[in-house]
């Protein structure tokens, strides 16, 4: 059975069980869809994990980001070791925890981080582009194989997050440039900007833009210029789990900059997604309309990591267990509820 067939299938038999119809709203929709991309009328997210994509970025020599590119390296460490918030989390959904470094700037391995090591940080978009072609390349590549691996090790369903200081200025550049927005539309504070801050934050971004004229640009091209090895190897990820039959969670911003990009280059990826929460960066209610889809979650977060997507989890894996074993009307004596 196709996609659309088997989303259907399961919609249907939610109005089966003893229950007000359509009563658990938007998580009726969430189970569909997930089922849907497993090919399955019984869909399991039991086996989970979050994939966490690390890389510095060089547009932080612009002064765009309060912390400085080593705390990239720092962080990436502590989520692989389960102390950030996204390890105690992926702890307490029953999560396995893959941290993966597509171009952190560092000459080291990082203790329990996934060597994908690109290039040690991206270059600064204001003075060339910040990925080469065979970079950008590669880094699509080992998105689709990380997904892949995930299929083979038996994973139903895969959280996305990253981390990578900077990158909520080179996501704001991929969006508008995709999108055609000006870049105060785009640009947020990040991780805490002040006013001057944010200014020269918006100025970067639409310099970027305007000097690689992107508002004309090919989606790869714009990646590739003001984008960063994170984004581009969650576009890989997107597509591989496509390819292989697995739902996402997405995250905050980062990660829905990188599923709109996904989708424009690999129409359809979006049937795959399951979004979790509104960001707090302004950038997160232009691409979630663009997509059509709706977060769940409205809790002003701004964290990352994929913090917003395990909580999603969470509720993602009580609504799919009650799918699977709530009593069904034929069971319960009480007559079914009819559409009309």
């Amino acid at each position: 059975m196709n996609y659309k067939g088997i989303y259907n299938r399961i919609k249907k038999e939610w109005d089966s069980l003893a229950k007000p119809l359509d009563s658990l709203g938007k998580f009726e929709d969430i189970v569909s869809v997930i089922g849907a991309a497993q090919n399955t009328i019984h869909p399991s997210v039991e086996k989970s994990v979050l994939l966490v994509l690390c890389a510095d970025n060089g547009i932080v020599e612009e002064e765009v980001s309060q912390s400085p590119a080593s705390v990239t390296r720092i962080c990436a460490e502590n989520i692989a070791a389960g102390k950030s918030s996204a390890g105690i989390m992926a702890s307490k959904t029953g999560t396995d925890l893959i941290v993966v470094d597509m171009g952190i700037d560092c000459d080291t391995q990082l203790s329990g981080v996934l060597d994908r090591k690109i290039r040690q940080g991206s270059r600064n978009f204001l003075k060339e582009a910040a990925l080469s072609h065979e970079e950008l390349e590669k880094a699509i590549s080992i998105g689709i194989e990380l997904a892949e691996d995930c299929k083979k090790k038996g994973y139903d369903i895969i959280c996305i997050g990253e981390m990578g200081i900077g990158n909520t200025t080179t996501s704001a550049a991929v969006v508008a440039s995709l999108l055609g927005l000006p870049a105060e539309s785009a640009v947020g504070r990040g991780a805490g900007l002040s006013d001057e801050g944010l200014y020269r934050k918006r100025y970067v971004v639409a310099r970027g833009i305007k000097s690689y004229d992107l508002y004309d640009a090919p989606v790869l091209d714009i990646v590739r210029t003001v984008g960063g090895y994170d984004i581009a190897g969650m576009i890989g990820v997107f597509e591989g789990a496509r390819r292989c039959g697995l739902p996402v969670i997405l995250d905050g911003a980062i990660s829905l900059v990188a599923a709109l990009a996904a989708e424009r280059i690999f129409p359809g990826v979006k049937r795959f997604y399951v979004p979790s929460h509104k960001s707090r960066e302004p950038l997160t209610s232009l691409v979630c309309k663009t997509l059509e889809i709706e977060p769940v979650l409205d809790a002003d977060m701004a964290l990352g990591e994929g913090t917003g997507a395990l909580l999603m989890l969470g509720m993602v894996k009580t609504v799919v267990a009650v799918y699977n074993q709530a009593l069904r009307f034929r069971e319960s004596g009480v007559e079914q509820y009819q559409r009309f």
